[in-house]
């Protein structure tokens, strides 16, 4: 289902032939057909789910680093279950809820619209107005097509389902009131206010908090009337259980300092790093010990820029020297 953001971006400005889409089980194929008009919202939503793990991990030696032209478009790094295949799904699945939800509420799909369930009275000084985001809806789709493969009795559809839901559910945390003021001059005679999403950014490190604090599990065989089944309990008992809105994973990560082909690890050989920083974005750590190349680098930009009256700024354009440093 992640490749459906990867390979199928442009799906708003073409036609929709679900047949065509590679990768899906028959469950995402019959929800494809039935709500074809969202598909383009689900391909963007994967796709903001992506860029913003590039952005929150850009300065680790994992960057979340897709390969093209490849149906897994993570490669084999998703095939572990380790805490980045967790933040992977949660983001995604998140991002689809994010922008089903906002589609619907901007009038782009018949079959949705604005949520009308107020959730508690008007505050004093507003009354509710606008068009509520409704993430219920977008959470519904979400969770039926992203979970739509997870259906094994094992313990990696049950970590996928975990962290799929725990993603959905931090647009819920996140939801805020907006309000907009109405009168002559902006006098907010009429305050009228409605729930919104944050910017996605905001559940982009949210979620990145989460995989800092990710809970190891360990996986448990037991006999039901089906069969053996896989469940996860945690490892550790001195430490709080996760909750039903924390990552979890059960397999430890490559340190990814090398490329690895059978881990997907690229390494992160001449990888820019932070001369300055002693976190995993600074060369010691990024670098693995391997130290670091330093070159000078020209770059344009403007500068000494004046205001003038009235309306508009005029720049200089200057050229600074920059020193980058490279992960040997």
């Amino acid at each position: 289902s992640l490749a459906v953001g990867h390979q199928y971006s442009s799906l708003g400005t073409q036609p929709i032939l679900c047949g065509s889409i590679p990768g899906l089980v028959p469950k995402q194929l019959r929800f494809c057909r039935n709500y074809v008009e969202i598909m383009p919202s689900v391909a963007e939503g994967v796709k903001i789910g992506i860029q913003e793990c590039q952005h929150q991990f850009r300065g680790r030696r994992w960057n979340c680093t897709t390969v093209n032209d490849n149906l897994a478009i993570f490669g084999p790094v998703l095939d572990k279950a380790t805490r980045e295949s967790a933040f992977v799904h949660a983001i995604a699945s998140a991002g689809v809820a994010f922008a089903v939800t906002r589609a619907c509420a901007e009038g782009s799909a018949t079959i949705c619209g604005c949520d009308t369930r107020h959730k508690g009275p008007p505050g004093e000084g507003w009354k509710w107005g606008g068009c509520s985001e409704d993430v219920e809806f977008g959470s519904m789709v979400s969770r039926e097509f992203a979970d739509a493969r997870e259906n094994r009795p094992d313990a990696r559809s049950a970590m996928n389902r975990h962290n799929n839901e725990a993603g959905r559910m931090s647009l819920n945390d996140n939801m805020f009131l907006k309000c907009k003021c109405h009168g002559l001059s902006g006098s907010c005679e009429v305050k009228t206010c409605w729930w919104s999403q944050p910017d996605f950014r905001v559940i982009g490190d949210y979620m990145k908090d989460k995989y800092d604090s990710a809970s190891e599990m360990v996986v448990e065989k037991h006999k039901e009337s089906r069969g053996w089944v896989e469940t996860l309990r945690p490892k550790y008992n001195y430490f709080k259980p996760p909750t039903e809105r924390d990552l979890v994973y059960y397999e430890s990560s490559p340190n990814f300092c090398d490329p690895n082909p059978e881990t997907g690890s690229f390494g992160t050989r001449d990888r820019v790093c932070n001369l300055t920083s002693h976190g995993i974005d600074g060369c010691d750590l990024l670098c693995c010990g391997r130290g670091h190349n330093t070159r000078t680098e020209k770059r344009k930009e403007k500068c000494h820029c004046i205001f003038h009256w009235c309306c508009y700024v005029s720049c200089q354009e200057c050229v600074r020297v920059y020193d980058v440093h490279t992960c040997k």
